[in-house]
């Protein structure tokens, strides 16, 4: 019996199945190959976030550096101070030993004239200060009368006098209180409460009390500053005032009531522009709440480091010249820990004075 003849077909089973798994194949490597590009951008990506990361850290590393040193330098300054404390100290106790073991070794009747002649010595000396109170009753008197609360007209520890008297007053926005919170919260009311606050009124009358302090044969000037630096009276810009004028004097007070805090503060200018005076000052009196913000130049940020505003402070105080004393008024601030000690080196260095004043002071 004769087979039928197949047909045969181009399309059968057996050749559909192998393009199956050529397609299949085709479709495997192409996604391998695309999870391998994703699996790199992402490691690219997470190495880049990464150096980022690092680069931050380096920076705050470096700024820890910096405010380290600062801190060693200080450390090693006060242990100076205490060593040679210590040693006067014993030197003093030395010397009182061996004055008492003198005072003891000497004769009844040699201490008795000894006495005798410490006491016309006293007695003479008296004189001699009643003289002088006597000539100098007039140059002694203050330029005019200030009377605190309870009639306390003193200041302990401030160098006052001087023939060319120069104020440097601090009219920055942290001079309205001294939190940070509420500067932010005064800086948006209204300017009859940023001069009413309890700060910048305590100042007012700290500038009262020094300028009914001056010297009457004196002659002064008073800038204010924050990030310009300007005369307090108008038109007296690198002029030197007198003391006896009492009228123009009292006229000081009358325009810091008018006056609002704003602004950053740039201690250089305000240093620059007092070393202007002609002669320069002989006494300078520095009023002021915390370090610089900014230099002569405008700021590049809105932020300044801790580190940064000691930086700006020493070029500033490099702008004084050798021999003026600085006596520095420091106002409470918080969020500026290293103010007290820098403004407290320039008095020193300066062989001025450095107080701050209680908050029911004057």
């Amino acid at each position: 019996m004769a087979h039928k003849k197949r047909n045969l077909s181009a399309f059968s089973l057996s050749f559909l199945d192998i393009m199956s798994c050529g397609f299949g194949a085709v479709i495997l490597l192409f996604l391998i190959a695309k999870h391998n590009v994703d699996t790199n951008t992402l490691t690219t990506q997470a190495k880049i976030d990464l150096s980022s990361e690092v680069l931050l850290l380096e920076e705050e590393i470096l700024e820890g550096k910096d405010s380290l040193v600062h801190l060693r330098n200080s450390i090693s300054e006060i242990d100076d101070s205490t060593a040679t404390a210590q040693w006067l100290a014993r030197k003093i106790m030395d010397d009182i030993g061996e004055t008492a073991g003198k005072i003891e070794a000497l004769p009844a009747d040699q201490y008795n004239t000894d006495i005798d002649r410490i006491k016309e010595d006293i007695k003479k000396m008296g004189q001699d200060k009643q003289r002088l109170e006597a000539e100098t009753e007039e140059i002694g008197k203050d330029s005019r009368s200030f009377v605190g609360e309870g009639n306390r007209e003193y200041l302990t520890g401030l160098k006052l006098g001087g023939k060319h008297i120069l104020l440097l007053l601090d009219v920055s926005a942290s001079m309205l209180d001294e939190s940070i919170v509420n500067i932010i919260r005064r800086r948006n009311m209204s300017d009859e409460h940023k001069r009413n606050s309890a700060k910048w009124q305590r100042v007012i009358k700290i500038v009262d009390w020094l300028t009914a302090k001056f010297p009457v044969n004196s002659n002064y000037q008073l800038y204010t500053f924050n990030t310009e630096t300007q005369p307090i009276l108008r038109n007296t810009t690198g002029k030197w005032l007198k003391v006896s004028n009492k009228e123009e004097l009292d006229s000081i007070t009358r325009e810091l009531e008018f006056l609002i805090p704003s602004g950053g503060t740039s201690l250089e200018k305000a240093f620059v522009k007092g070393m202007g005076l002609s002669p320069k000052p002989d006494n300078i009196y520095l009023i002021t709440d915390g370090l610089p913000t900014q230099d002569d130049r405008s700021p590049r940020g809105t932020t300044i480091s801790g580190s940064d505003r000691l930086k700006l402070f020493e070029r500033a105080y490099k702008k004084l010249p050798v021999g003026i004393p600085v006596n520095v008024i420091l106002e409470p601030m918080e969020g500026d820990p290293m103010a007290a000690s820098a403004f407290w080196r320039l008095a020193q260095i300066t062989e001025g004075s450095f107080m701050s004043p209680t908050e029911d002071w004057p």
